[in-house]
Order: C-alpha cells, then sequence, then structure tokens
C-alpha cells in the first residue's frame, strides 16, 4: 500500500512538473519498494514469533487477494480489467525469479566472498534496484515509442531504439562508479572488512554492464514481443525486467568477483 500511494504521488508530480514518467517513475518506485520492503521483512520476522498470528495473517491476506483480484476481474473499467488480466502471470513468474535469484546470492554466503567481505552486502541491495531501475527506464521509454508509432516492432532495432540503448548505457557507468564508492564510504564507516577501493568499483562495473547489456536486450525483446501479441508493454516491462534483473544481477555480480578471484 506504501509504495503504490508513493507510485501515485510520483505519477501526480511528474505530470504537474512536466517531468518524462518514463524516466522518473521506474527508478523512485523501485527504490521505494527497497526501502519498504526491508523494514517490512524485519517486521515480519518479529510477528511471525507470536503465537497462532502467521496462520491468521496468512488467512487474511489470501482472502483479501483473492477477493481484491475478483473484483477487479470484473470492475467495469475496461483497463483496470486488463491490467489485472495481463500482470498476474508475469507477476507469478517474476516471483519465481526473485526466489532463484535469492538462493544464487544466499549460496555465496557460508564461507563465501561475501562472509569475508561483508562490504560486499552493502552492494547487493543498491546494485539490485540500479539493475532492475536502469532497465526499466529503459523498458518504459520503448514501449511509450511503439504506443507512439515512434519505432515499429521489429526484430532488428531501429536508430531511435538505438539511441536509448546508448543512453542507457552511458547513464549505467557514473551510476555503477558512484554506487561502489558509497557502498565503500558504509563499509568503512561500520568498519566492515573490503576488499578495496579499486576491487570495489571494478565488481560493480563488471558486473553492472554485463547485467545491463542483458537488461537491453530483455527491456527490447520482450517489449517488442509482447506488443506483437497485442498485449499493452507496460503491463509486462517492469516487473518482467526487475526480476531478470534480480537473477541476472545476482549472476553478475558473482561472476564479477570470481574474475577478480576475490574469496
Amino acid at each position: 500500500m506504501v509504495v503504490l500511494g508513493f507510485t501515485l504521488v510520483v505519477a501526480a508530480s511528474s505530470a504537474r512538473r512536466g517531468w518524462d514518467l518514463d524516466n522518473v517513475a521506474a527508478p523512485l518506485v523501485t527504490a521505494a519498494g527497497d526501502m519498504v520492503t526491508l523494514p517490512s521483512l524485519f517486521l515480519a520476522a518479529l510477528i511471525v514469533r507470536l503465537p497462532h498470528v502467521t496462520a491468521a495473517v496468512a488467512v487474511v491476506a489470501v482472502a483479501v487477494g483473492l477477493v481484491a483480484t475478483a473484483m477487479s476481474l470484473r470492475a467495469r473499467q475496461l483497463v483496470l480489467r486488463r491490467i489485472v488480466r495481463e500482470s498476474l502471470p508475469v507477476l507469478l513468474v517474476a516471483g519465481v525469479i526473485d526466489t532463484v535469484a535469492g538462493l544464487a546470492v544466499d549460496r555465496q554466503f557460508t564461507g563465501g566472498p561475501f562472509a569475508l567481505f561483508p562490504a560486499l552486502l552493502v552492494l547487493v541491495p543498491p546494485f539490485f534496484e540500479d539493475t532492475g531501475a536502469l532497465g526499466s527506464i529503459l523498458s518504459a521509454r520503448l514501449a511509450t515509442k511503439l504506443h507512439l508509432g515512434t519505432i515499429d516492432p521489429v526484430s532488428r532495432p531501429q536508430r531511435a531504439a538505438r539511441n536509448d540503448f546508448w543512453t542507457v548505457s552511458m547513464l549505467a557507468l557514473p551510476v555503477y562508479v558512484l554506487l561502489a564508492l558509497s557502498s565503500q564510504v558504509v563499509a568503512v564507516v561500520f568498519s566492515l572488512n573490503t576488499p578495496g577501493l579499486l576491487n570495489m568499483v571494478a565488481i560493480a562495473l563488471i558486473g553492472g554492464l554485463g547485467a545491463t547489456t542483458v537488461a537491453i536486450a530483455i527491456s527490447y525483446f520482450g517489449t517488442v514481443s509482447t506488443y506483437r501479441m497485442g498485449l499493452d508493454p507496460d503491463n509486462f516491462g517492469v516487473p518482467l525486467l526487475t526480476a531478470s534483473m534480480d537473477l541476472v544481477g545476482a549472476l553478475a555480480l558473482i561472476g564479477a568477483i570470481a574474475l577478480l578471484r576475490l574469496g
């Protein structure tokens, strides 16, 4: 509910100030989602210790979810019905992909580089968030251009699409450098063992640019494919992209650490 409210505020503010929603919504909403998710998980971990609370909350949550889904699918608003009908499958797939991504990172904790260098744990959440945000920006821009007819849904990207590819790639460079610098600063402040500033920058750049390359491919071909099938790319792009980037980002980050032979 918090993220939903924040999304509505961002959309309204962007429209009022004349901002391009494709460039603003995805990074802000994904960042807000990460900020809300972690405290929510800690709160949930405390609540489940109470007797019978877990079962009661689960029953209520399932009931509310089923009722809300049924009401949405039978709503009079055609747009609402279409959004729910098209989003449900991709959100289920996204949940599975996120679980696999979590398992991929979790295997590295015990005796791995994350245990040896806790500073890498500081890097993980913003790395996933920024990777997903960059891909989501591209996906949103491509979807808008398809709706406007600026680009055609063809297998070979046109110049307007390729320009967006370069824009996202160039934006990724300073983003990952700043991400590594900020993670290093936090690690030093909290006295966490770190592989060093240069290694942190190298890990962020190698893993980030590799993940961004995959994000570009997923964004373009995923957006074009859904558009060709008569579906709305806006209902598929961001959830599929962010979930995919959690998995790809985890593998890219682990690959960068292995390439630099840390741990």
